[in-house]
């Protein structure tokens, strides 16, 4: 079916004040010949224009006949698409707001086999709710120093809250007019790229991750391995003209504020200012670089690659929509961030670490374009300070570990268990019930395990599984018994023997029974104790899916279950054993997160050559985990099979 449009060719009109209802509600004038047409759109996006400006509406047939006939000349959110005509006759597509579906599908890093997938819809923030979203969002990012993240003002009193979630109007009792007026941290360029969760179960968030994009930072020094401080570093490697004029409202403030003093005084001149810097300096800032400012994924999504996704995510949009002026093509990506040194996510999307400012924060860029790669390529093979790490901040340090050096071996090993059942000294009722049923006493006695032969590979990932009560613990306990040389009889066999290697080093989870102690001391503390090095304490934190920097000051008994459960397995990573043995993997997890961490715990101890032996009743565990061999345990019996 062929689209009928009309091209509507026009001047933006109106006054600039006039361009905000709230934040996320904006409207743009726009005169075509002697009609004035109102848009409804973002504020976000209406604050960029400038009067005078050159722009197309395109309407589909049907709704400009529409429009012909209404006595108000607006047209709403969905009705059109808005271009941008720049000065050499190029068409900027501005509205409807940038939108992009992904699917991102996670495998079995073993047999390839897909184990789920996220469907994901990254775009521009539009509605309330998005940014009553981020402000939620906000309260897990690493940097906030903020305890309220977010301020919010009663339409209908012009009370101002400062508040988390939409709070009630103290003074009309109401939420009704309360809208979100500002995200703390914020400025009034930034714009936000948000990730809906598609398809999603009712249990889950909609919005679980945003990117906030501003424009590059005015001013930018080099802080040199000596102290030496290099001024204005980025234009000495890149074009002058690709960040400036920047958007800088305190430039602007100062010169104005110095002549309004003399005629308003102090107090009154500072509110008026203000706003006319600000919108002098939305007016002037025309950059080639934009700004990564903030990335923040729920909590329970990260660890997952979903902040990759979010970044390369903002990287097209940049590069499409030229965010955030949607002024000047784009060149280069900048963001500045402490968390680079401990999470290599920037680098992963293909981020190369340049330098660090003059406060000691890490610098890296994003080339978009060939002429940017060829200033930062320039840039690294020349700078004298460059050439030594090679764009490169972020170096993975857990590494790997020594391999035990010959298999576990397992030789006709036997493991009984005998318990003596009788009546005495329960209460009466309780026994005459018991003696009705002819039970007064009885030896039950019962080999969990029967002439056991087996090896476990070096290296290799074995899961065990069996009907509860089967023996898969009592395998487990032998097998730590026999490492550890632990005399309690529930530790050592009855009959037959297990060789274990001398360099065996191993780390233990048996709920209830071995697993870590946590003290007072919080999360990031406790496993830095044990590997003595904070990159390592922070990277098995997040291969672990303890991610987000409120859990790594969190105290154990702060937790939930299931991060308490993750928070051990970190625990035990920390020791860098050569042997990991875990009872009832992701038993007090939720199905996608035990997959996620059975995911990465397979993938963790892969790459470093450590021997797992799991128990696990899951199918998805054991899926994810995708074990080498499978031990099945019951009624005595113990056989494996080789999965690959």
């Amino acid at each position: 079916m062929i689209r009928r449009v009309r091209i509507l060719s026009g001047t933006i009109a109106g006054k600039r004040e006039e361009r905000f209802i709230h934040r996320w509600y904006g409207l743009l004038r726009v005169k075509v010949e002697d009609t004035v047409y109102t848009l409804k759109m973002t504020g976000n996006v209406a604050q960029w224009f400038k009067d005078s400006e050159r722009v197309e509406i395109v309407v589909e047939d049907h709704v400009y006949r529409s429009i012909k006939r209404r006595k108000k000349k607006i047209l709403e959110f969905n009705e059109y698409e808005l271009y941008k005509i720049l000065n050499n006759g190029e068409k900027l597509k501005i509205w409807p707001c940038w939108v992009k579906e992904y699917d991102i599908p996670r495998y079995n890093p073993v047999t390839g086999e897909e184990l789920y997938k996220y469907h994901i819809v990254a775009r521009e923030a539009m509605y309330e709710n998005d940014y009553e979203a981020i402000a939620e969002l906000e309260q897990y990012h690493y940097a906030s120093e903020k305890e309220i993240v977010a301020l919010w003002k009663c339409e209908k009193c012009g009370n101002i809250m400062e508040a988390n979630v939409r709070p009630l109007c103290e003074r009309c009792g109401t939420d009704e007019y309360v809208h979100i007026l500002e995200i703390k941290g914020s400025t009034p360029a930034s714009r936000f790229l948000v990730l809906e969760l598609k398809d999603r179960k009712p249990y889950e968030p909609k919005i679980i991750a945003y990117v906030r994009v501003d424009p590059p930072i005015p001013l930018m020094h080099r802080r040199l391995p000596n102290g030496e401080i290099e001024r204005n570093i980025r234009e000495k490697i890149f074009p002058k003209d690709w960040f400036h004029p920047v958007f800088s409202p305190e430039q602007k403030l100062r010169k104005l504020l110095k002549s309004l003093i003399k005629q308003k005084g102090k107090r009154i001149a500072k509110n008026i200012v203000w706003n006319e810097a600000r919108w002098q300096a939305i007016e002037e800032s025309n950059t080639s670089a934009a700004r990564i400012a903030r990335v923040v994924v729920h909590p329970d999504y990260r660890s997952d690659g979903l902040g990759q996704l979010a970044v390369k995510a903002a990287i097209e949009w940049i590069s499409e929509r030229r965010i955030p002026e949607m002024r000047k093509k784009k060149h280069l990506v900048e963001t500045i961030a402490q968390m680079a040194r401990f999470n290599p996510f920037f680098e992963k999307v293909g981020f190369k670490y340049l330098w660090e400012t003059k406060s000691g924060r890490p610098v890296l860029y994003y080339p978009i374009t060939s002429e940017g790669r060829r200033y930062i390529e320039e840039f690294l093979e020349k700078d004298t300070y460059a050439r030594v790490h090679r764009g490169k901040l972020c170096v993975p340090t857990y590494g790997s570990v020594d391999k035990i050096s010959s298999p576990i071996r397992l030789k006709n090993v036997t493991k009984r268990y005998s318990n003596l059942l009788d009546v005495k000294g329960l209460r009466p009722e309780i026994r005459d019930v018991l003696v009705a049923f002819g039970v007064r006493s009885r030896v039950i006695q019962r080999e969990v395990l029967r002439n056991v032969t087996m090896e476990i590979d070096p290296g290799e990932i074995v899961c065990v599984v069996g009907i509860s009560g089967a023996g898969k613990t009592t395998l487990l306990r032998l097998i730590v018994g026999a490492i550890l040389k632990l005399r309690d009889s529930r530790y050592v066999p009855d009959y037959g023997t297990i060789e274990v290697p001398g360099n065996a080093r191993v780390g233990v989870l048996i709920p209830g029974e071995l697993e870590p102690e946590f003290g007072s001391e919080s999360i990031l503390e406790h496993v830095y104790r044990k590997c003595k090095n904070i990159y390592m304490a922070v990277e098995i934190l997040n291969k672990c899916g303890l991610s987000d920097a409120v859990l790594y000051r969190a105290k154990y008994h702060e937790l939930s279950t299931g991060q308490k459960e993750r928070a051990k397995i970190a625990s035990v990573l920390a020791e860098r054993p050569n042997v990991l043995i875990i009872d009832e993997l992701g038993s007090n997890l939720d199905v996608l997160t035990a997959t996620r961490v059975a995911k990465k715990l397979g993938e963790i101890c892969r790459s470093a050559g450590i021997t797992v032996i799991a128990v696990t009743h899951r199918a998805e565990v054991m899926k994810a985990i995708a074990p080498d061999k499978v031990i099945y345990v019951g009624y005595g019996t113990c056989y494996y099979e080789k999965v690959r």
